[in-house]
């Protein structure tokens, strides 16, 4: 994202006090055609949480803002974790998670006299990236596991080279890293101790471009040239394998509010689901969520 569009979504916290009721319509006619300029519609919105939907969530602001002037989005990320801790606390509008929440942060919500509200968003799969000089063109969901569980230590078990694997994971707070323990490490295992821990996608990326004996796992509107993505048991993540749910690594990616959207809320949410809004999400090289 241009450094310019970054600093004004930036700007856009500033004077913003939480959330509840910052959202509001002006005018007569609240009303508006998903994608289409309403120069009535006028608010402020803020988001936070999940760093695989940051990207994503900046686009839809600038392009939201851009068509509705009198709409102010602030956009933070953080972590799933992040966002849906705000959330709780009532400091934002909507926490973007690639996660679902949990029975227990749906219950201190509720506590608090709120309602979580989940709006899938878009579609994702977490693909599994190597270095372009390793070899390794394909891994199987086991010893995917048994990697990141520190089990398999060295590529030649896996038919790649005799070399030591470095781990490359997210860091706790993340969404990403919940659901990769959940579905590949085992829901009662732990990360190998090894395991280099992250604060986002794009740092994997990094990490992984620079270190020949590096495997890591991102969002999928995170692969570029700098990595080789993998297959998992065969299959890649694909629109269809996402959609048909056959490649094991996908996931929604969610806005979580506490009540049903209102006003510029509902808006927004309703411009999102759009085929404006939903072709953001394929530029973004994510999956929409049809």
């Amino acid at each position: 994202m241009a450094l310019g569009v970054a600093a004004a979504l930036a700007a856009g916290t500033l004077g913003l006090a939480g959330c509840g009721g910052s959202s509001s319509t002006t005018g007569t006619d609240t009303s508006s055609t998903p994608g289409s300029t309403n120069s009535e519609l006028a608010g402020a919105i803020t988001v936070a949480g999940s760093d695989t939907m940051v990207n994503l969530a900046q686009a839809w602001a600038e392009e939201f803002m851009k068509e509705n002037p009198g709409v102010q989005l602030s956009v933070k990320g953080g972590g799933s974790g992040t966002g849906i801790a705000a959330l709780l606390n009532g400091t934002v509008d909507f926490a973007d998670a690639s996660r679902e929440m949990k029975a227990e942060e749906i219950a201190q919500l509720k506590a608090k006299g709120g309602d979580a509200v989940q709006t899938v968003v878009a579609r994702d799969g977490i693909t599994i990236i190597v270095n372009p000089s390793n070899p390794i063109a394909d891994i199987s969901k086991d010893n995917l596991g048994k990697i990141y569980r520190g089990e398999i230590t060295n590529w030649k078990a896996v038919g790649g080279p005799d070399k030591p694997i470095t781990i490359v994971s997210r860091d706790p707070s993340s969404g990403t890293y919940e659901l990769f323990q959940e579905k590949a490490v085992g829901k009662d295992k732990k990360y190998a101790k090894s395991a280099k821990l992250l604060p986002s996608n794009q740092a994997i990326v990094d990490e992984v471009k620079a270190n020949a004996d590096a495997i890591g796992y991102i969002g999928v509107g995170y692969e570029s040239a700098d990595v080789k993505p993998i297959t998992l048991d065969g299959k890649s993540a694909t629109k269809a394998t996402v959609l048909d749910g056959s490649y094991e690594l996908g996931r929604t990616l969610n806005m979580y509010s506490s009540g049903a959207p209102k006003d510029v809320m509902k808006d927004y949410v309703d411009w999102i689901l759009s085929d404006v809004g939903q072709k953001i999400v394929t530029d973004q090289g994510f999956v929409t969520v049809k």
